[in-house]
């Protein structure tokens, strides 16, 4: 047996102890010694039988009397064998790991542009024209895939190279070669492509136009939706539109982290959100009314979220600053996707509310018509969820004025110092079992799949990553708690990534891939971390084996 866990509950005058066996982390049984006063047994009982449902036990109603110890059934099943059928696959993204960047006729992206230009706001100013090589070295690719056993691989298509301009006026045959080779590769080998259209590489012409702070977006979004659902739709089931836009619009838009690299605090960002959501909606409705029937397949969209805890959790003010964070965060978009069409309330007069002591005529945050709530309700197929790391959250009033998103929440945003960290990871597993219970709460019990998830390692590295492993595996742990106690409807994982690759700002500097890449080698070779081949072993297995 393992260590034992104590926890102590007052009830009246007494103190009844519940003693919580684990076997290397897995509820294995429980034992409940009551310390009672005669005649209170029955009351005992009830205490046990509470705690034996919060912890999600199954037995049954033990007789009482005064210092009787219960065994009841194990919480969890012995092993952690996952569902039949349970989805393991990684991810990647086409500027992440291409390369070609100007290869058999490509248009520029922003992100070309963006590290062409240098000025330091990439890691020793590094670009993604090579990358891992990925336009050229497929086949290598494919070899680490079917190594690890994946069920499903995702990636994303370059909008670029497929339309270099951004418009279906010009069509390069060559990418769409590309794209198909890929996706007949791995049916071929019975894995399941998952497809996201957009994932941060805009077509530099569009961002010329405007990018996404202009509602013609939402038009040549969903153009290019449709001619990628009509050439690989026939074999592609599952899409997912736009990667993280949480994210993506306040670094791009907001923040100006990201290409095109212009700030637009506390206003940008809503733009962009704003017709990002449309354009997802526009785009699912296209599949929907022109694609489902024959093709069978599902869309939606991927965001990013990291759980929140309050920072003192008996402050009210932190309490609810918590809340507003996750509304801000993950809300901003789900709510209107899959509840009813438009933003959280708390949202909407958090913003009004900072707009009007700011001096704006009205709030920063663009309004939805109500054709398009009706437009935008209930236009995803699934939940699909990022989840990288925890925070803590502690109010801060903008007494001040400032613009801002932080700002607008009024919270400051920090981890745990006992957390351990790899760069800005901060290691939290159990935030993500947290997170999948409030998305079932929230969300009406949706299907979710996890399109990413990952720790990275810094540059040099060894390719004996055990530690790193011992992440992932508690990871799934939690996932596994998250299914069976919480009966979230959790189908699929993807770890972030198959490769070490191009992470955006932070260059070849973070390394997040089951595999290792030379970047100095011209050939680029991809060698198995220790993590690769512990990966393997879990998706040949359907989860972990041995004593857990």
């Amino acid at each position: 047996m393992g260590q034992a866990a104590v926890e102590s509950i007052g009830w009246g005058r007494n103190t009844w102890k519940l003693h919580i066996y684990l076997e290397r982390y897995r509820l294995e049984r429980i034992s409940v010694a009551f310390a009672q006063r005669r005649g209170h047994g029955d009351e005992g009982v009830r205490v046990y039988l509470l705690f034996a449902q919060l912890l999600g036990c199954s037995g049954n109603r033990p007789q009482c009397s005064c210092g009787l110890s219960v065994q009841v059934a194990s919480c969890l099943p012995r092993t952690m064998a996952f569902p039949a059928g349970f989805g393991w696959g990684a991810a990647t993204a086409a500027y992440q790991v291409e390369g070609g960047w100007d290869a058999d006729g490509k248009g520029p992206s922003v992100w070309d542009t963006f590290t062409h230009q240098g000025g330091d706001r990439v890691f020793k100013n590094q670009t993604g024209d090579v990358a891992c090589g990925s336009y050229t070295l497929w086949e290598e690719d494919l070899k680490c895939i079917k190594q690890l056993g994946l069920t499903h691989y995702r990636f994303s298509l370059s909008w670029s190279r497929l339309l270099p301009d951004g418009t279906t006026g010009f069509i390069n045959q060559k990418g769409i070669d590309y794209y198909n080779k890929m996706i007949d590769d791995l049916l071929a080998n019975r894995i399941t492509p998952i497809v996201t259209l957009y994932h941060f590489d805009l077509p530099q012409t569009l961002e010329d136009q405007g990018g996404w702070l202009s509602d013609t977006i939402i038009e040549s979004f969903d153009e290019y939706a449709q001619f990628c659902f009509k050439m690989f739709g026939d074999r592609v089931k599952q899409w997912i539109t736009i990667n993280e836009p949480n994210m993506f619009a306040l670094l791009a838009y907001d923040l100006g982290a990201f290409p095109p690299g212009v700030p637009h605090l506390g206003t940008g960002g809503y733009q962009a959100a704003h017709n990002l959501i449309k354009a997802h909606a526009r785009a699912w409705h296209s599949y929907d009314s022109l694609f489902r029937k024959e093709q069978k397949g599902l869309v939606s969209l991927a965001l990013f979220c990291g759980w929140v805890e309050p920072a003192d959790p008996n402050s009210v003010s932190d309490q609810e600053a918590a809340k507003r964070a996750l509304a801000f965060h993950l809300d901003f978009f789900a709510k209107p996707i899959f509840i009813d069409g438009d933003y959280p309330e708390v949202v909407k007069s958090q913003i009004a509310s900072m707009s009007k002591k700011q001096g704006y005529p009205s709030s920063r945050l663009p309004e939805f018509t109500e054709e398009e709530k009706r437009m935008i309700k209930g236009t995803a197929d699934f939940f699909a969820v990022q989840y990288y790391s925890s925070r803590l959250v502690k109010y801060r009033e903008n007494d001040k004025g400032e613009r801002g998103v932080l700002r607008d929440v009024e919270m400051d945003i920090f981890p745990d110092p006992a957390w351990i960290s790899v760069d800005w990871v901060y290691v939290v597993p159990w935030g993500i079992r947290k997170l999948l219970k409030y998305i079932k709460d929230t969300y009406n019990n949706p299907v979710i799949y996890i399109t990413e998830n990952g720790f990275p390692q810094g540059d040099p590295t060894s390719l004996d990553d055990t530690q790193r492993w011992e992440f992932f595996r508690q990871i799934f742990q939690e996932l596994f708690k998250a299914i069976q106690l919480d009966k979230v409807n959790l189908q699929l994982y993807c770890a972030w990534s198959l490769l070490d690759n191009f992470e955006w700002n932070q260059g070849y500097s973070m390394r997040f891939g089951f595999f290792h890449v030379d970047f100095e080698d011209l050939i680029r070779p991809r060698v198995p971390y220790t993590s690769a081949k512990e990966y393997a072993k879990v998706i040949r297995n359907n989860g972990l084996e041995g004593q857990l």
